[in-house]
């Protein structure tokens, strides 16, 4: 099995690409206008409400891989990704079909305002009714991850975002296309990064090779079985951030607190992804040795890559916070603007340590099959502490964009303790798919 960093490192720098590249979308979008911008900010929420559905195959078949290839029987990990293509396909199609046909209607539903409808339904049916893509590009992914080659979903990613990158330039700034061109480039970009991992996945790994199978239904229940709870974590969690984004820009009128929250994440994500990749990282070896039934190298590794989040997250948003002066003269050249961010970067040092120690200790619960103890303390914890403290610290004690961050603090540290407790206790170890 490959070391722990040469698993993470490309999941991190993936992880990177792709935000970098939503950001020089956004930068390369601007050249049409705000509208535009706008419109298409609102249509990918919903693309993104949308595809929570794939996460159910995605998030679960990761599980259930790689407990099989640690136990030596990659015959049933091939099955699992079959079974996840063929479901993540059919649901892919029928919703490529259903946002292609009716992106109209799902827009005027959720009321979108007049001036962004023509950019965002154009954005919607292009790139909703080539939704399937994305329905199977973490499918062969993830396929790729488990078996430790992880530098092909890196390459695929980097080559896509090269393309798009080209495309929209060439889509913009010569044929003048504006929206529709942006959303063309973003399929075709996605079709290549799909054309990637599958070649990848024929080449590299031949566990299809490898005759063993179980029953399709007892494999797709224990797909679910992780998928299931982990997409409607991810679900709930998105409505959370939503309803404070709601308090925030109730906040003040003229969207003061909600642009600083805005700023402040576009230079802490950074910190998000180094955690994210850890925590995926260990993922993988956690299922690799949960299959071995290595249950104490399990619980070492996993409490060395949350130690190792926790220095990483500290440093990161230590030295944002030292440098913010000249980070948020980025965006703005508001002094108070510039003091606001810079509160918020401080909370948010307690805010990445409680989410890395989350997102580290929640993966590897998941991945050893616990993946419901995780959404119902996220579920609790996002609501109570996220939601309800950015309207109780924000709104009601008047702490606005601070109050609200305190609240996503308490959230993400809250939930770590649990998940920390949780994982100490061992429970996880019997809930594996494997048994002895």
């Amino acid at each position: 099995m490959k070391p722990f960093m040469k698993l993470y490192i490309p999941i991190a720098l993936e992880t990177l690409f792709t935000m970098l590249a939503g950001m020089v979308d956004t930068v390369m979008l601007s050249t049409v206008g705000d509208n535009a911008v706008g419109a298409v900010g609102t249509a990918n929420t919903y693309i993104g409400i949308f595809i929570i559905m794939f996460h159910i195959v995605s998030s679960g078949m990761i599980a259930v891989m790689t407990q099989y290839i640690g136990a030596k029987r990659i015959g049933v990990a091939y099955q699992a990704r079959q079974l996840g293509a063929v479901f993540n396909t059919v649901i892919g199609v029928l919703l490529s079909v259903f946002l292609f046909i009716f992106s109209e209607n799902i827009l005027e539903i959720v009321g979108v305002a007049p001036l962004l409808m023509g950019y965002a339904k154009t954005y919607l049916r292009i790139v909703g009714g080539a939704c399937f893509l994305n329905a199977l590009i973490p499918v062969f992914s993830s396929y790729l991850r488990a078996f430790g080659h992880t530098k092909q979903p890196l390459a695929a990613t980097v080559i896509a975002n090269v393309v798009n990158l080209c495309l929209n330039a060439v889509f913009l700034f010569v044929f003048h296309s504006g929206v529709a061109g942006v959303a063309a480039a973003t399929v075709i970009s996605e079709f290549v990064n799909l054309v990637i991992v599958m070649t990848a996945s024929k080449l590299l790994v031949k566990a299809n090779k490898d005759k063993e199978r179980l029953k399709n239904t007892e494999v797709f229940v224990q797909i679910i079985r992780v998928g299931l709870p982990s997409a409607l974590e991810t679900a709930l969690y998105n409505v959370a951030m939503t309803l404070t984004i709601r308090f925030l820009n109730q906040m003040d009128e003229s969207g003061f607190n909600v642009t600083a929250r805005a700023y402040a994440a576009q230079i802490t994500n950074f910190s998000y992804c180094a955690g994210a990749a850890l925590a995926q990282a260990n993922a993988i070896m956690t299922g690799w040795r949960i299959g071995e039934q290595d249950y104490e190298a399990c619980d070492r590794g996993t409490k060395k890559a949350a130690c190792i989040g926790i220095c990483v997250a500290a440093g990161l948003e230590t030295a944002f916070v030292l440098c913010s002066g000249y980070l948020i003269r980025l965006f703005t050249n508001d002094v108070e603007m510039i003091a606001l961010v810079r509160t918020l970067m401080t909370i948010d040092i307690a805010l990445e340590v409680g989410r890395v120690t989350n997102l580290v200790f929640g993966q590897a619960l998941k991945t050893s099959g616990d993946a419901l103890f995780t959404t119902i303390i996220g579920v609790i914890f996002m609501y109570i502490c996220m939601v309800g403290g950015t309207w109780f610290f924000g709104i009601h004690l008047n702490l606005l964009a601070v109050g609200a961050y305190i609240g996503l603090a308490c959230d993400e540290c809250t939930r770590a303790v649990f998940m920390f407790l949780r994982w100490q206790s061992g429970k996880w170890q019997t809930k594996g798919f494997i048994k002895a």
